[in-house]
């Protein structure tokens, strides 16, 4: 059997010097609810009155122009995008550039060459936070992005689920080996609660998060069950941080905005 190539050595350089911290949301796997975590963690993170932006690296599968409940192209100004601003960020995706009835049909390095352009042709201005709602996957994207950005951080999103959680440790392996510190990991998809008889069910299984969590020696930042409120403020533009800020859920989310706040703070 051939060996497997190690990770290239990549050169760094930084694309966006106005911008504090870069926080990659990664989880390896799809369908795990890693662009609903970026989107809320984003809008948490400017409620606590910090200047964020929200990138949507995921170029085959944009999903973040919905979730902010725009589709209008964005306007240009000095040769630059400018921004969308909603619910408190700016944000950009290539869904709201490119046909959604065409499918992107690309190989790696141009999906790279993307991730770039939407750092270097952005008129970002001053951030606090760059939350970057990455692909699944340990290829192109992930590389391109540590070699592009001084990154503060990641977080990984799992699902209770084994055949989720060995992509994860994958994940994290990738992270760790290209010098970037894992912030923590967010267990998605922990529980379903019975709206009528308060029953909770771990449709998933349970325990990935923790093993996660204590595998890698990294925090679990939360839990967020299965809530069809969740869904449903994703489909209608208002993710559940804006349509409903006292759930349970909306706290959880201003709580890993806190802590992951904390930790890069702490690192500066």
């Amino acid at each position: 059997m051939p060996s497997v190539p190690p990770i290239r050595t990549v050169e760094h350089r930084n694309l966006l010097p106005n911008v504090r911290s870069v926080i990659a949301v990664a989880s390896c796997k799809g369908g795990v609810g890693k662009s609903t975590v970026s989107a809320n963690l984003a809008v948490a993170l400017a409620g606590t009155g910090a200047a964020v932006g929200l990138l949507d690296a995921d170029i085959y599968g944009p999903s973040i122009h919905i979730m902010m409940g725009v589709n209008t192209p964005p306007p240009m100004a000095n040769g630059k995008i400018v921004p969308t601003d909603r619910h408190g960020i700016r944000f950009m995706s290539i869904g709201l550039i490119a046909n959604e009835q065409t499918p992107v049909v690309w190989r790696g390095p141009l999906v790279g060459q993307m991730i770039q352009k939407f750092m270097v042709e952005v008129a970002w201005g001053e951030l606090d936070f760059l939350v970057i709602d990455m692909p699944p996957g340990t290829g192109d994207a992930s590389l391109t992005l540590v070699q592009s950005a001084s990154v503060s951080g990641a977080i990984i999103v799992t699902t209770p689920q084994d055949v989720a959680l060995e992509d994860v440790r994958r994940g994290v392996e990738m992270f760790r080996k290209l010098n970037v510190p894992v912030l923590g990991v967010v267990e998605n998809m922990s529980y379903f609660s019975c709206p009528c008889c308060g029953e909770r069910t771990e449709v998933f299984g349970r325990g990935g998060g923790e093993d996660i969590s204590g595998r890698f020696n990294i925090p679990l930042l939360g839990r967020l069950p299965i809530n069809p409120a969740i869904r449903e403020g994703g489909d209608a533009g208002r993710p559940i941080v804006v349509s409903v800020p006292d759930s349970e859920e909306a706290e959880t989310f201003r709580r890993m905005a806190k802590g992951i706040r904390d930790q890069v703070m702490a690192k500066k």
